[in-house]
């Protein structure tokens, strides 16, 4: 009865995890101490999955250790990558664990790109491990039942954790092995071996009578949903592990029941109902009786059948003596409860009591999806402060050089160079002058050619692998079964959309930097040449001396002073902001934690605004502090020119000395636009290079997928029939009977496919013909009919008249375990119609028919002789085909 049932391991195919999740490590965080901690995370991921998958697995509970650990770090690793299809593609294969495959071709499999098909068939293979560590349990101990019970629920609770979730897991149809019905079935299967595990302790413990019979019964309970689970399925008949499970599942169903019924009788002996203990043992022995004569080769019930004849035969010898109590109908009986000990065990990570966390520091992908955006958010704030304060500093420079201010307070001698044209020419100078802005600018278009390069090449590895997919879909069309290129490239190709966008803006603004170079070129050049051709190219005038020292000249410089103040201040504040840090990463996984999601407009808004929201209010005080500055400026200016003695000279030089500033301006302007524009192409190479790995992986992946499905493919077609079913010819079917002797003969008949049972008259030594077709002339109806011409047919002769050539017919193949059926000429006939007598003429021997014109058909040989006149074939000929 201890017949216990087990299931198979899933196969994996070697999958390297090293190369890719180290890539996206180092593509992801900086060079550090925790990158290189991630590093080696990734080297013990990839042994572990070895060590739990790429050998054979022991029976035992440190295999199982293995597994579950394996478990455990998929379950913590996989919100810290980002796997799928289009990102970290992983291609993970799986076997068929019941599909043991055929002669043309290996199991069944499936290879999918998905963490949660690779969890499905490890948690697969942890159930299926715990049943096969339950089943060698020694159950004659208590430690040995307590084991058993503990895994076979371990096992109940991953398979019935599998009919949740597998269809969620994967994006496609699951092999048979995993889908909701065939593991919703293993599940009842192991709860009903836990239970009657449970049985088995209380009856060892001796418990009492009813407390097992409700154990039982239970037990049986469970049995019988499994049994009728694996009826109503239709496809679960189909493998053959399930064609051998079924026959035990029946029997133990009844020996459950047989046992509840034999506890329940002794609790009514006990009760002093001697009838109903009567019924129930005769129910029990008919259930066991049922399990002998049909399950017999699966579960052994002897021992329980004697038990119950036993107690049956005393208590029948008890009543018809003593007690004469009415034995009542088993249906009128009172129904055994029951009592359930067992559950499915929950599933619910870590289930290893060793596992620690080998990416324990990484926090999980939706952290840093947000961290990322948040990053993105801080940018735009910074970039928007410090792009407003260098705007209100661009605006004072523009409006001071409009006005030649200050180089017009400083130019009140009229024949030298004006103080703050001397420093802005130095400063000009000092940056590199013309030669840098050229060189930066001839830089920038080699820069944009091998951003475009890179970005072309990665969008044209994507266009040649979708074609190549969607050329295959048209020529295989729904064998195909693999997720599209075109919609598993959408993201990358609106990623490969905004680049190029990027790079399209970029060109513009390289435009316009490139014009107003070309404007203020002459002026930059002038700025660049020494202080004595400065100072000769710019026009001499004879100021007004008398406005040196005046209220105006005072206030004027005053003023200038203020905004210089307020530009200082904006270069201070700007360095602040950018030096400004904080880590979202805990607020973040804080939110993560308590509510399952995160929030991450919400929060970012809200840390920006504290962080950044004083800066905001300094910036709006310093624009309308230079707002005010300058409207006085202009106002005191327009005194200043009034005082000013006016001539053509000293308009051309105050013309020229606004020129040289505002030069110097636009040269500062025209310098950083261009480094930041290198920066900027130099920084989106590395991005862009991240792309093209991203796309480089996504399609070798998916090339390494296209492969396995086409040989999938090639193995599919090759096991299909090479022609179309067709119908079979009438003469090869069986006609009616001739009408009379001129019937025409029809074509040869096939061999049969199935051997005629051997009659009690014929010799055994005698050896069977084989499986040849008659010859065209002789019909093959008389092996069943009788002959239409009652006149007797010519003697038979040892010699036959020669025979025209027939065409040959396919050759058929022998079976294994017929000797003697090897390849004989066509013109023996296989019927062996000598054997059997006629339906309407019992007594008279039927002779063989023969056609007018042609020889009969030799007799039988003697025992052991051959058949005169037939060339003979060596017993050893080799089959055509392979033997069955």
């Amino acid at each position: 009865m201890a017949t216990f049932i087990s299931v198979p391991l899933k196969k994996s195919s070697e999958v390297d995890l090293v190369k890719p999740l180290s890539k996206f490590v180092t593509s992801t965080y900086p060079a550090s101490e925790d990158q290189g901690e991630y590093l080696r995370a990734v080297e013990e991921l990839n042994k572990l999955r070895k060590s739990a998958l790429g050998r054979p697995l022991d029976k035992h509970e440190s295999s199982l250790e293995i597994l579950l650990r394996y478990y455990d770090q998929l379950c913590a690793v996989e919100p810290k990558f980002p796997f799928s299809e289009n990102q970290l593609c992983l291609t993970f294969t799986w076997k068929d664990a019941f599909d043991k495959g055929s002669l043309f071709g290996g199991s069944v499999k499936l290879a999918l790109a998905s963490l949660g098909y690779e969890k499905t068939c490890v948690l697969f293979n942890v159930a299926a491990l715990a049943s096969q560590i339950a089943s060698e349990q020694n159950l004659d101990n208590d430690e040995g039942l307590k084991t058993s019970a503990k895994y076979y629920q371990l096992a109940s609770g991953a398979f019935g954790h599998i009919k949740d979730t597998v269809l969620s897991a994967l994006n496609r149809e699951p092999t048979m092995d995993i889908s909701p019905e065939t593991v919703g079935t293993l599940s009842l299967i192991m709860l009903a071996q836990a239970q009657e595990v449970f049985f088995l302790k209380a009856t060892s413990d001796k418990m009492k009578d009813a407390v097992i019979a409700k154990l039982a019964n239970q037990a049986a309970d469970f049995y019988g949903d499994a049994f009728k689970q694996c009826q109503y399925k239709d496809n679960l008949p189909k493998y053959f592990y399930f064609q051998e499970v079924l026959p035990v599942l029946a029997a133990k169903h009844c020996i459950m029941q047989a046992n509840a019924e034999l506890h329940q009788s002794v609790l009514a002996k006990q009760k002093k109902r001697f009838g109903e203990e009567i019924a129930r043992l005769q129910h029990a022995a008919e259930l066991v009786k049922t399990v002998a004569s049909r399950y017999d080769e699966y579960v052994s019930v002897k021992d329980l059948t004697d038990k119950i004849n036993r107690c049956l035969t005393a208590a029948k010898k008890d009543n018809d003596f003593i007690y004469h109590d009415r034995v009542p109908e088993v249906k009128d009986l009172e129904h055994i409860g029951k009592a359930a000990l067992v559950k499915p065990t929950a599933i619910t990570p870590p289930l290893s009591q060793k596992f620690s966390d080998l990416f324990e520091k990484m926090v999980p992908m939706a952290v840093q999806q947000s961290m990322s955006i948040y990053s993105q958010r801080k940018a735009e704030t910074v970039n928007r402060l410090v792009g407003t304060m260098r705007e209100a500093t661009n605006l004072c420079n523009g409006v001071l050089a409009s006005l030649n201010l200050p180089a017009a307070l400083e130019d009140l001698s009229g024949d030298s160079i004006p103080q703050s044209i001397a420093e802005k020419a130095r400063n000009v100078v000092q940056h590199g002058g013309l030669q840098s802005i050229e060189q930066l600018i001839k830089d920038l278009p080699e820069l944009l050619t091998r951003n475009r390069e890179i970005l072309d090449e990665s969008l044209k590895m994507l266009d040649d692998e979708e074609t190549t997919d969607n050329e295959l879909r048209t020529k295989f069309s729904q064998r195909w079964s693999r997720t599209p290129s075109g919609d598993l490239y959408k993201p990358l190709r609106t990623e490969g959309a905004n680049f190029r966008n990027i790079l399209d803006k970029a060109v513009q603004a390289d435009q316009v930097v490139r014009d107003r170079y070309s404007t203020h070129c002459a002026m930059i050049a002038l700025l660049c040449k020494p202080e004595n051709e400065l100072n000769a190219a710019i026009p001499s005038a004879n100021p007004t001396k008398t406005l040196q020292g005046s209220e105006v000249v005072n206030v004027l410089r005053s003023l200038l002073a203020q905004l210089e103040e307020v530009k200082k201040e904006r270069e201070t504040m700007e360095g602040e902001i950018k030096a400004v840090t904080f880590d979202m990463s805990i607020t973040f996984l804080t939110a993560l934690a308590q509510d399952g999601a995160i929030n991450e407009e919400q929060l970012s808004l809200g840390q920006l605004d504290q962080l950044y929201g004083s800066y905001n209010q300094r910036v709006q005080a310093s624009l309308r502090t230079q707002e005010e500055l300058l409207g006085k400026v202009q106002t005191s200016h327009q005194e200043f020119s009034s005082l000013k003695q006016s001539n053509a000279d000293s308009n051309q030089r105050e013309e020229v000395l606004k020129k040289l500033a505002s030069a110097h301006d636009s040269y500062m302007e025209i310098s950083n636009n261009l480094r930041e524009g290198t920066k900027f192409y130099n920084d989106l190479t590395e991005i862009l290079l991240k792309f093209q790995n991203k796309c480089s992986d996504i399609v070798f992946a998916r090339k390494t997928e296209r492969d396995e499905l086409l040989k999938d493919l090639q193995q599919s077609i090759a096991r299909e029939p090479s022609a179309p079913t067709f119908n079979v010819p009438a003469y090869q079917s069986t006609p009616a009977a001739p009408s009379g002797p001129a019937a025409p003969a029809p074509g040869p008949t096939p061999a049969p496919r199935t051997v005629f049972p051997v009659q009690p008259q014929q010799p055994e030594s005698k050896p069977q013909p084989p499986a040849r077709p008659p010859p065209p002339s002789v019909t093959p109806q008389a092996a069943s009919t009788t002959p239409a011409s009652s006149q007797p047919a010519a003697a038979p002769t040892n010699n036959p008249p020669p025979m025209a050539p027939q065409a040959q017919g396919p050759p058929y193949p022998t079976y294994q375990g017929y000797p003697g059926y090897y390849q004989m000429p066509m013109g023996y006939n296989p019927y062996a119609y000598g054997q059997y007598n006629m339906p309407n003429m019992p007594n008279m021997p039927y002779m063989p028919y023969q056609t007018p014109g042609q020889g009969g058909y030799p007799g039988t040989a003697p025992a052991g002789q051959p058949y005169p006149g037939y060339p003979q074939q060596p017993p050893q000929q080799q089959p055509y085909y392979p033997q069955q």
